[in-house]
């Protein structure tokens, strides 16, 4: 069903998802079709129908999609319903609100818990998410299976603790350090610069304005 689907589709899968779960929960017990999804998206109706061909064939003629379907269609091909454990390297005030946030489980993800080093942090809990010394990473990534980590920690640490976030057998880490990080074969690094995100934000707005 999703053979020979093209890498803008899978850019859009996510935003019709993200639309779908924001509905209220009466919607979400209904129907729902691809021109009103493009309509609230300010899409093509005809290119999210095909979009959504070709992740579900719940679709029908004057009635649309069971939204509920079409949701765990949708998780369910991006991998939504996985519920992949993930690490978080560093508890200052970002790393702490990646604990807090309570909306990537709807993602299919699972903040296991925090590392740091500072001592007067360690063993204490973020939202019910225990925080570890930096040097017990790789002892709870083994037990537990975790091969995705996320960096908040200052510049001058993040090689250092991408390279114990590798030895722990991380293999997708994502990265808010500025900074570019080596990493072994096999490993993929996305980094994620606030900064420079805003900024051609800013600079993209100015061009529409203009």
């Amino acid at each position: 069903m999703a053979k020979g689907i093209t890498s803008q589709t899978l850019q859009r899968l996510p935003m019709y998802f993200n639309y779908l779960i924001s509905l209220p929960e009466s919607k979400q017990n209904g129907h729902i079709s691809a021109t009103a999804i493009a309509e609230a998206l300010g899409l093509n109706d005809v290119q999210v129908r095909k979009d959504l061909a070709s992740v579900s064939s719940g679709g029908r003629p004057k009635i649309g999609y069971c939204t509920a379907e079409l949701i765990s269609d949708i998780g369910q091909f991006l991998g939504f319903e996985n519920h992949d454990g993930v690490v978080v390297a560093g508890m200052g005030n970002f790393g702490k609100a990646m604990l807090e946030h309570k909306g990537f489980a709807e993602y299919g993800f699972d903040i296991l818990c925090g590392f740091d080093c500072d001592e007067r942090i360690i063993g204490t809990e973020i939202a019910g998410r225990k925080i570890y010394h930096i040097s017990e990473m790789s002892e709870f990534c083994h037990e537990h299976n975790v091969d995705i980590g996320i960096i908040t920690v200052p510049e001058k640490s993040a090689q250092e603790v991408c390279t114990i976030m590798t030895d722990a057998g991380i293999r997708y880490i994502l990265n808010f350090a500025p900074i570019h990080l080596n990493v072994p074969r096999g490993v993929i690094v996305h980094n994620e610069n606030i900064s420079l995100t805003l900024a051609m934000l800013a600079r993209t707005s100015g061009m529409i304005i203009e």
